[in-house]
């Protein structure tokens, strides 16, 4: 991971976000439905100009989060100030561009031995003659 370009993204991202206050939904106490702390970031992930398998893989992780339009909306409400809560989203927002800037290991086919193989399928023959074995008895069988 190429940790210029990623800085660059994030400022990048920093730069396009959009911010806006609601009323914290639920319930709560004094001022709870009076001030506006509650963040909604929103930035869309088409002006940041990612390459195409980190887009890719920010479009997984994002999920439900992204819109049609391709705006990207975090929402944080955990603190009482505003302005913890817009660190908050802002936080998000850089975990979640570092997420998608880190590739994923690649797996390693695993290959089974002859011993391991044959062990196998002689389980596997053993299993379907138990099971063969469950039904009701047949007329010749009397």
């Amino acid at each position: 991971m190429d940790k210029d370009l990623l800085d660059a993204v994030i400022s990048r991202a920093h730069a396009l976000a959009e911010e806006s206050f609601l009323a914290g939904s639920g319930p709560g106490g004094q001022n709870a439905n009076k001030v506006a702390t509650e963040v909604q970031l929103r930035v869309n992930i088409y002006a940041l100009r990612l390459p195409p398998p980190v887009f890719a893989r920010l479009r997984d992780l994002a999920g439900s989060k992204l819109t049609t339009t391709g705006d990207l909306l975090i929402t944080a409400r955990q603190h009482r100030t505003q302005e913890a809560n817009r660190t908050a989203a802002r936080a998000k927002l850089e975990d979640m561009l570092e997420a998608a800037h880190r590739q994923p290991k690649k797996r390693a086919k695993t290959r089974v031995n002859r011993v391991g193989k044959t062990k196998r399928l002689k389980t596997k023959k053993a299993r379907g003659e138990v099971k063969a074995n469950r039904g009701k008895p047949s007329r010749s069988d009397w």
